[in-house]
């Protein structure tokens, strides 16, 4: 459907044309009939019409001034001229606007005009097509322009480079690292990958979005030029060329860039980037290096911060302990937090330890893998004291966490499954009908290093110990001291399993005096004796 504008001072030929023309079966929409160029010009200006069909002679605005104007603003525009035989000079003139029809009023047939907006239908659909055709052939070759680029980027990053001055042209042509000038390049991460890519439905729509913003922002920034190259899904290249100076720091014009693209990915496709900056640049070999180093950069990366923008780091920071040192304490503090069965425990617990690991920066793989067998230590041993149902396995956890790309994603994962376990322990049977029964479990969790008494923990819930006794036995189908027994077997194992403790000191930890006694009731609980349990 195109769109025509009726202008004419003369109302009852307004009247005629808008009445007699089925406009619609033409394959037109009438957008407006004015009866003065100037009301036709101010309508044009906020939609441009199709085909103008105009008067010559009207007031304030004649109709060879609006043709003109409306020309100016769209080339393609079909004018069509009514005129009086006075006006035949002007109508000549109009012919030099590339008007492609005029018609005289004292002899106007509608049913030829009608017959004329079926010629520049066919006109227009066949320009039309041509410029569909035309952009799908720009867009090809700009898309093929753009792979080219990735490909010899690539291949300039994971391939010898054997000559030098010739991938120098190479990238002339892909207008970056022009005579005199330097290079410095950056890489950037979408933050909270996973949800990006399920709201583009896949990667191919979420990196032809990133890329076309990216472009856009780069098109329109003055100084310094900068040029983005896809390198995967996760990652994108910027390289920013710019001839050295003393009186202009480009480090700050490039950072102003690079904010300027991440506040265009938040507002248009609601995308959050952080950025790496690397060295500038004056050789191929030197941006081959650096190149290479924002792609190995993957520990900074870790511990950026959302919609981050840092300069690349020369080196990790030195860990002084391991992490696993730390994870006994870990363990006994969030199962804790969990068997209070409160959401915010068990958040502000999780969070205590991923700002912990976020002050040392400990290795990226150190730290998934702790954070993984400390989330699924929690819910076997959980689940094994019938607080929480066991949840998602352990293979869905091991590709949940592989695809996370920084601590914050990290922490955000780890908080959310711990305060899911929180709830599931407040709504767990053992805890949803007696709460003194949950109170005296976490009292056992809360005290299993030392020895525990019915009589002390009954004191500490104010109640009689016989009553609490049948109480207990009750709601968990087993006697309070055949519960704590359970409960320090099982941190045994985990004493065991975790750290290089003796039996003896893991026998001194639980509050046993007898070591013998300890191990012969650990033997009954596990099948076999510590030595053997550990081996």
């Amino acid at each position: 459907m195109y769109s025509v504008m009726l202008a004419d001072d003369d109302y009852p030929v307004i009247e005629l044309l808008s009445e007699a023309i089925e406009w619609e079966k033409l394959g037109f929409r009438l957008i407006g009939a004015h009866e003065n160029g100037e009301s036709a010009w101010e309508q044009a200006e906020r939609e441009m019409p199709d085909v103008l069909i105009t008067d010559i002679g009207m007031p304030r605005m004649d109709g060879l001034e609006l043709a003109a104007r409306v020309r100016e603003r769209n080339a393609g525009v079909r004018i069509v001229i009514l005129s009086c035989h006075s006006e035949f000079q002007l109508a000549q003139q109009a012919m030099r606007l590339n008007v492609r029809e005029y018609f005289l009023k004292d002899a106007l047939d509608p049913g030829d005009l009608s017959r004329l907006l079926g010629r520049l239908k066919e006109s227009l659909d066949e320009e039309r097509l041509m410029s569909r055709e035309q952009s799908r052939l720009r867009l090809l070759a700009d898309e093929t322009k753009e792979l080219r680029k990735e490909k010899a980027i690539r291949s300039f990053i994971q391939q010898p480079l054997l000559s030098p001055e010739q991938w120098r042209k190479d990238a002339e042509s892909y207008g970056f690292m022009l005579s005199g000038e330097e290079c410095l390049p950056a890489i950037g991460f979408i933050d909270h990958y996973r949800t990006a890519k399920l709201r583009f439905a896949s990667e191919q729509t979420l990196q032809f979005a990133v890329g076309n913003v990216m472009n856009e922002v780069l098109g329109a920034a003055s100084s310094p030029r900068g040029q983005h190259v896809g390198y995967d899904a996760k990652r994108s290249l910027l390289l920013f060329s710019y001839k050295p100076s003393l009186k202009v720091n480009r480090m700050d014009e490039i950072r102003r860039t690079l904010r300027q693209v991440q506040d265009t990915l938040a507002g248009v496709l609601k995308i959050r980037m952080s950025f790496l900056v690397g060295n500038a640049s004056a050789s191929p070999e030197e941006l081959k290096q650096s190149l290479k180093a924002l792609l190995n950069g993957e520990e900074q990366r870790f511990y950026l911060g959302e919609g981050a923008c840092e300069t690349l780091r020369r080196s990790v920071p030195a860990v002084k302990r391991d992490l696993f040192d730390y994870y006994d304490r870990a363990v006994q503090q969030l199962r804790a937090a969990l068997l209070g069965g409160r959401e915010e425990e068990a958040r502000k617990a999780g969070e205590h330890w991923i700002s912990f690991i976020r002050q040392q920066e400990y290795p990226s793989e150190t730290v998934k893998d702790w954070v993984l067998k400390l989330l699924l230590d929690l819910k076997l041993k959980l689940h094994t004291l019938q607080h929480i149902p066991s949840g998602h396995n352990a293979d869905t956890l091991h590709k949940e966490i592989a695809e996370l790309d920084s601590l914050v994603q990290l922490g955000g994962w780890f908080t959310e499954h711990l305060c899911a376990m929180a709830a599931a322990r407040a709504g767990a049977p053992s805890a949803g009908k007696r709460t003194e029964v949950a109170e005296a479990c976490k009292y056992i969790a809360l005290n299993i290093g030392r020895r525990i008494s019915l009589d002390e923990v009954a004191e500490h819930l104010h109640l009689n110990a016989s009553y609490f006794s049948r109480l207990f036995k009750k709601e968990l189908g087993v006697t309070f001291i055949e519960y704590v027994t359970r409960m320090k077997m099982e941190r045994a194992k985990e004493l065991l399993d975790q750290t290089p403790h003796t039996v003896g000191e893991i026998c001194e930890l639980l509050g046993y005096d007898n070591q013998s006694y300890f191990i012969k009731t650990f033997k009954a609980h596990a099948g076999s004796t510590p030595v053997e349990y550990r081996g």
